[in-house]
């Protein structure tokens, strides 16, 4: 789960109040401590002074035991723990205190001198205070009216006392003042903390949730973008800058609706003119089909007719009686191929049923070599130059052979008619197509095809040839059965300026994938 911009910032925060106040903290706690611990020092310097002043004073005139009992009363918790008196030779004379602290106390002193130096107890660290009574007398005298001489009578010197003040950590309350120091640091970094909570609450996070959920609902389907009024400045600019862009979005999409409402209407208005179109163009086509239809077999019948005429009107010989209905069966026939090949072009699927009883593939190499031998002995060809081409790998295709035979013959024998009597050449090439199949080439050098006549070469009735000399159903017949096979064919200007005929037929078996 990912954490929200609040808690990212607060854990942000957090880590550095902790780089900065951890140190911070330490460093005072350190500080207290050696401050209260110099305190301690010079306090146990003034207090053993003091005490060994006092003690130096009192030897004087008390005994032993009152001298003992002395020392046991300026013995404390927030005094010495350990009080020695010393002779004049520096040996040790009497001691109080704990037996930890009184093992501290040197077994003897050097006569005269005044000692301050640390010491070590089995409680911790102390200061060791050594005073030698002669240094009471630089003390101003307690009595102005007491006589100079009376001082004078005392000896100079009668040893030195020595007292052990603890100086411990635990002695020093420097722990209220840190605990102190560590709540405030605490309370401090908390109320950061909750101020900064508060205030991205109220600066960051509510505006943004706001632009969030005005974002959701135009999402929704709302038109406008709320903009929140509260927030920090950038805030309200986001704000005004994503209510712009929103704008700017429901423009767009306003426009493009109007422009797809609009590709719409073209896109209908575009339908009926195809519609349109395809009925004109089926009206033409049938007008085109009528027209050729009526030219090719109005003229055989009219033959006809004029021949029946004669016959009718007798006076002929049987040799010429016999002529004329020779002449009458030729355009008869006529008719009737005219009639197939038009069949044969409306009805690709009778012609697929027509090949249910026939092999349902053939080999294009055989069909091309039946074709050479069936073209070669006849007079167009005999001074035309017909090659071949004929690549090894050629798979066969979904095309019987009888319909191969038929496709190319009709497009060898349309190359013939094209090409020139003198050095015409009619290539035939054959190879693997791209996709797997075959693709058949037949290629000759003639004048061409016209562009006016291109796209409609393989429509019915459509030819080059001169007026009797072919119907123009050949190719459109080729086209269709190419067409049931899976194939296509189309012309392609020739390498030498002629036409080039490309058929592509999809192949079968495992040589045709």
């Amino acid at each position: 789960m990912r954490l929200g911009i609040r808690l990212q910032l607060l854990f942000a925060l957090g880590a550095l109040l902790v780089l900065a106040f951890v140190p911070l903290f330490f460093a005072v706690a350190n500080l207290t401590r050696a401050t209260m611990g110099g305190a301690r020092a010079s306090s146990a310097r003034a207090i053993g002074r003091a005490i060994a002043g006092h003690v130096a004073a009192a030897r004087v005139s008390r005994s032993a035991p009152e001298l003992s009992l002395l020392l046991e009363a300026q013995l404390g918790p927030d005094g010495a723990s350990a009080i020695g008196v010393y002779d004049a030779a520096g040996a040790l004379v009497d001691r109080a205190g704990e037996p930890e602290a009184a093992a501290a106390l040197p077994a003897s002193v050097e006569a005269g001198a005044e000692v301050l130096r640390a010491a070590r107890t089995a409680r911790g660290g102390a200061i060791l205070v050594i005073v030698p009574e002669q240094a009471r007398e630089a003390a101003p005298r307690a009595d102005p009216a007491r006589a100079p001489e009376a001082d004078a009578a005392r000896p100079p010197q009668v040893g030195s006392v020595a007292v052990l003040v603890p100086t411990d950590p635990s002695t020093v309350p420097a722990a209220p003042l840190v605990r102190i120091v560590a709540l405030y640091t605490g309370v401090v970094a908390l109320a950061l903390l909750v101020f900064a909570y508060i205030a991205m609450t109220r600066l960051v996070v509510r505006p943004v949730d706001a632009l969030s959920e005005a974002a959701r609902r135009v999402a929704g389907g709302a038109r406008d973008l709320e903009v929140p009024r509260a927030g920090a400045r950038e805030l309200g600019e986001l704000g005004a800058s994503l209510a712009l862009m929103t704008g700017r979005l429901r423009a767009d999409e306003e426009s493009l609706r109007a422009k797809i409402a609009e590709v719409e209407r073209y896109a209908a208005d575009l339908k009926s003119a195809q519609e349109r179109l395809v009925r004109s163009e089926r009206l033409a086509s049938v007008g085109r089909l009528a027209a050729g239809l009526a030219h090719e077999i109005g003229n055989p019948i009219a033959a006809i007719l004029g021949f029946q005429e004669l016959l009718l009107a007798g006076g002929l010989t049987p040799d010429e009686e016999r002529e004329f209905v020779e002449r009458m069966k030729r355009e008869t026939e006529r008719i009737h191929k005219i009639l197939r090949d038009l069949l044969d072009f409306a009805r690709p699927a009778a012609r697929g049923a027509e090949q249910a009883g026939e092999e349902p593939s053939g080999s294009v190499a055989e069909a091309i070599e039946d074709v050479v031998s069936l073209v070669a002995p006849q007079r167009e060809f005999r001074a035309v130059e017909l090659l071949r081409d004929v690549a090894p790998d050629v798979p066969p295709v979904p095309l019987s052979h009888g319909r191969l035979v038929q496709v190319l013959l009709n497009l060898l024998l349309n190359a013939a008619d094209a090409v020139p009597r003198a050095g015409g050449r009619v290539v035939v090439r054959a190879s693997r197509g791209a996709g797997g199949g075959a693709r058949i080439e037949v290629e000759d050098n003639g004048p061409g095809i016209a562009e006016a006549v291109r796209e409609t070469l393989f429509e019915p009735f459509i030819t080059t040839k001169e007026v009797g000399e072919g119907t123009g159903l050949g190719l459109a017949v080729c086209r269709g059965l190419i067409e049931v096979a899976g194939g296509s064919i189309g012309v392609e200007p020739g390498a030498d300026g002629g036409a080039r005929f490309v058929v592509l037929l999809p192949g079968v078996g495992p040589r045709g994938g």
